[in-house]
């Protein structure tokens, strides 16, 4: 979630991933790239060698992405436990609801656009229901807008990551 000072705030799991993904880009993709292309350099004719072109189209994107983690990695602000409590819905927190259509009740993780997975029920901030949660407190009824309609739930329960 980037924050009103530009900042993106993560979880220490978050953080780790993002390093060891900006690690892996420098120190394995980069250098194959270039191997790659010093070898179809030794193949001859650049200007219809296919696999320079590929190789070279990569090594951009590679560029591209370890700049790109590199300016994040600059923003970055981890949470930790001393920044949250369960008195509302914050980035980080589990927040269980009970859906008043179905019954069914649901725990959702709130977290930042990078860290968000809907198959383990870690849900951005920036979504309908991340947006939707945030903010409010254990007992609320909340309606939500969603694509498919309008959701209602009840907040049973807030609790921070272990």
């Amino acid at each position: 979630m980037t924050g009103s000072h530009g900042y993106i705030y993560l979880s220490p799991e978050g953080y780790k991933k993002l390093l060891e993904e900006l690690k892996r880009l420098k120190t394995v993709d980069r250098p194959q790239v270039v191997a790659e292309i010093s070898r179809a350099r030794d193949l001859g004719d650049l200007s219809e060698n296919a696999e320079y072109h590929a190789a070279k189209e990569r090594q951009v994107l590679i560029e591209r992405k370890i700049s790109d983690l590199e300016f994040k990695m600059g923003r970055v602000k981890v949470l930790t436990q001393d920044h949250l409590n369960t008195e509302q819905a914050f980035l980080l927190s589990f927040v269980r609801v009970k859906d008043i259509k179905t019954g069914e009740e649901i725990r959702y993780q709130l977290v930042s656009p990078e860290e968000a997975d809907i198959d383990e029920d870690r849900i951005s901030v920036q979504s309908p229901i991340g947006r939707g949660l945030l903010g409010k407190s254990k007992g609320e009824r909340v309606q939500i807008q969603v694509p498919a309609g309008v959701l209602t739930y009840d907040i049973i329960d807030i609790e921070l990551p272990e």
